[in-house]
């Protein structure tokens, strides 16, 4: 699986690209954010990787210029409800002060809510980390009640609270982005095979705005502009 939005790549992970995201996730910018915050071995990676390879879980390396820069994952998928948790993290720091995360943000957002008509989403912030949770409040991410005084809180975001909250936000991306205004997805035979595709394919199927097609690489849905043919 593929994603093409706002010169933004998301690519579902594979293993070959594990020990790079192991890398990333060890480091101290990630790792002090995090709940669990010991280093993680090259065993546990690959034992976590088994547990999250499968239809429950989209776990989404970030490609941005041809560079592999993060990981974008959606977690305790709710197919029927079309609810998930959403989780970010950039591995390489150069990024972090610049327009990229909110780039990475939209696509990933407006992939569940306006592409896959997703109904909410959900986020934990560590408490402590006020630049996440100041970002996530941006994008229209509201803490739930009785998460007060939790260390590690939860939010939730739904389709109109991030239309609400992120109209400048959303502007500032369309203005910034080079390529890809309207999403590509591409399901790959791999996608066919794990049973992702078929979870996939009826949120994308009858709708007249979207240009279907195959080639040798796979499946691909793409968002046509208004008015386009």
């Amino acid at each position: 699986m593929k994603v093409y939005k706002y010169g933004i790549v998301l690519e579902r992970l594979k293993e070959r690209d594990i020990e790079l995201v192991r890398q990333w996730r060890n480091s101290d910018p990630v790792r002090l954010n995090m709940e669990y915050q010991e280093l993680i071995t090259e065993v546990q990676q690959k034992t976590w990787f088994q547990s999250i390879n499968n239809l429950s879980n989209n776990y989404l390396l970030i490609y941005y210029k041809g560079e592999k820069i993060g990981l974008l994952n959606d977690k305790h998928i709710d197919w029927e409800k079309r609810t998930s948790e959403s989780g970010l993290f950039l591995g390489r720091t150069e990024y972090y002060n610049t327009f990229v995360p909110y780039l990475v943000s939209v696509a990933g957002i407006e992939l569940n809510f306006h592409f896959m008509r997703w109904e909410r989403q959900y986020a934990h912030i560590m408490r402590t980390n006020h630049n996440a949770i100041k970002y996530n409040r941006q994008l229209g991410y509201r803490l739930l009640p009785g998460q007060e005084e939790v260390e590690n809180q939860l939010y939730e975001m739904s389709r109109e609270s991030y239309d609400t909250s992120s109209g400048k936000i959303q502007k500032a991306v369309r203005a910034l982005a080079t390529e890809d205004l309207y999403p590509r997805l591409l399901l790959e035979p791999e996608d066919f095979q794990s049973g992702i595709a078929a979870n996939i394919e009826p949120l994308l199927l009858n709708r007249g705005e979207m240009r279907i097609y195959e080639t040798a690489e796979g499946k691909w849905f793409e968002e046509m502009e208004p008015g386009a043919q």
